[in-house]
């Protein structure tokens, strides 16, 4: 089945007289590898183009499964990643236009706003440096009194002050990729699951397109070629790049690890996102409140460094200091009741700081780029948080990449 469809996909691709490049008689004009939310924005974008075709392989049975569908599936302001980052740029305009595609298709999402606690004065400091920081790239953030606090969500506990992030939302991410996918295809766009790909050839160094193997489960082999290729491949992107680029330019995966918990009972049942201080130095933003388009809420995700990208087991182990942080902020909550749900891996860069405070932190951006030296192949690393905020974003970037 899988040879097949990939053979099909081939088949029905007209003998184009239309080429981007000087590829002789390539199958298709881009290859996307990863479905998560970011390949199939980035397919969706590149499949519009008129006279080009595109397919996007995914190693899995369905797209999504991976990081796009194993988060908190929050609509990110983009206060924390500093002034000049990819992050911040794409996450300011993928927000905006996540919104909009929302309200255009019937996407469920609902801005229902975050508040940041400070419990103490060091963390109100914190609150204080995030807050001026949103204001310099025009963000709306204000800070709340307790007494406003106290009277909209009596159940959370803040000491010392409340900053309010009103743009922050959420969004039911398996529908909008759902939508991803049904757009993609509806432009003529192919599909390969069940779909690894093993070895990537480039002809020329890309100038005369690249060689895609790849196999399925059942051990079947097929074979593409593409004027350019994408690696969109999440967890898999960092290797990916490693067997394509030279050794001088290989670069390590780190894999961060977060469990959720879920709190099944009624009560407590904030409805706004409720956040602790942001951590210098630390690799996430603190076990954060967040809730479902149901209204059901859940917590997470710490951060616990693996070797292995395909581990998604909640680490039981961890659930003891995950209550502490969580009873800080809402305490009556049932400890009893806090019950082990799920775990998401993210794809980063290094071990240093989720929030960019200025150097020596080790806040790591994303990098999407075209490589240099390999026309036509754009890769991107490291597309943790916020990178389904950014998705939409991320696609007019890379198609901006390969058409200058």
């Amino acid at each position: 089945m899988f040879a097949r469809s990939i053979l099909r996909a081939i088949a029905k691709q007209p003998n184009r007289t239309f080429s981007t490049t000087s590829v002789p008689a390539a199958d298709f004009t881009h290859v996307v590898v990863g479905a998560g939310a970011v390949g199939l924005a980035i397919a969706r974008k590149l499949a519009a183009r008129d006279g080009t075709s595109t397919l996007l392989i995914e190693r899995h049975g369905s797209v999504g499964t991976e990081t796009s569908s194993r988060n908190s599936e929050v609509i990110h302001a983009g206060i924390y990643y500093g002034p000049t980052s990819l992050k911040t740029e794409l996450c300011l305009k993928g927000k905006r236009m996540i919104y909009e595609l929302c309200e255009k298709q019937g996407i469920p999402y609902r801005n229902c706003k975050k508040w940041i606690l400070a419990q103490d004065d060091r963390q109100h400091e914190q609150l204080d440096k995030t807050h001026k920081f949103a204001k310099s790239i025009g963000v709306p953030t204000h800070f709340i009194s307790l007494a406003e606090a106290r009277d909209r969500e009596p159940d959370v506990r803040a000491n010392n002050a409340v900053l309010e992030s009103t743009t922050t939302g959420i969004i039911d991410s398996h529908t909008y990729m759902s939508y991803l996918e049904s757009d993609f295809q509806s432009k003529g766009g192919d599909l390969a699951c069940h779909t690894k790909v093993d070895v990537v050839e480039p002809l020329s160094n890309g100038a005369q397109g690249y060689k895609i193997q790849t196999t399925s489960p059942a051990g079947e082999s097929a074979t593409v070629t593409a004027e350019t290729l994408i690696n969109s491949a999440g967890l898999a992107a960092v290797p990916l790049s490693n067997s394509i680029l030279p050794p001088d330019r290989h670069m390590k995966p780190y894999y961060a690890k977060g469990s959720y918990y879920s709190y099944p009972p009624a009560h407590p049942r904030p409805k706004t996102l409720i956040y602790p201080a942001p951590t210098t130095g630390a690799a996430g933003l603190g076990t954060h409140l967040t809730m479902d388009m149901t209204g059901a809420i859940r917590f997470g995700p710490d951060v616990e460094w693996v070797d292995d990208p395909n581990d998604l087991s909640v680490n039981e182990e961890r659930l003891s200091a995950a209550l502490d942080e969580i009873e800080a902020y809402l305490p009556t909550i049932n400890r009893e009741k806090v019950m082990l749900d799920y775990a998401g891996i993210r794809p980063k860069l290094g071990k240093g700081s989720a929030v960019a405070r200025g150097k020596g932190d080790g806040f790591s951006d994303f990098y999407i780029k075209e490589e240099d030296g390999y026309e036509g192949f754009v890769n991107l690393l490291g597309i943790e948080s916020p990178g389904l905020t950014s998705s939409l974003a991320i696609a007019d970037m890379v198609d901006g990449l390969l058409y200058k």
